[in-house]
């Protein structure tokens, strides 16, 4: 069980994470600093994509709050 464990870790570590050695050999860099590149722009875009709900909630709530539905005139 162990070995077949150990094989499929093998196998990715030379097949998959082969991509970042790549192209840092193609840009002349480090793998390390390219695949620190790639964990903080995946950090970057989630960030990204959490900001602009709060905002869009933020702005919904406001919208709300200012244009609520009267029924009546006596109702100001």
């Amino acid at each position: 069980m162990r070995s077949i464990i150990y094989k499929i870790r093998y196998f990715f570590e030379r097949h998959g994470f082969y991509v970042s050695s790549r192209l840092a050999d193609k840009l002349g860099m480090r793998a390390k600093s390219v695949r620190l590149f790639f964990i903080y722009a995946s950090f970057f875009t989630v960030g990204i994509g959490f900001v602009f709900y709060l905002t869009l909630a933020f702005w919904l709530r406001l919208k709300d709050l200012v244009y609520t539905k009267r029924t009546s005139v006596f109702d100001l």
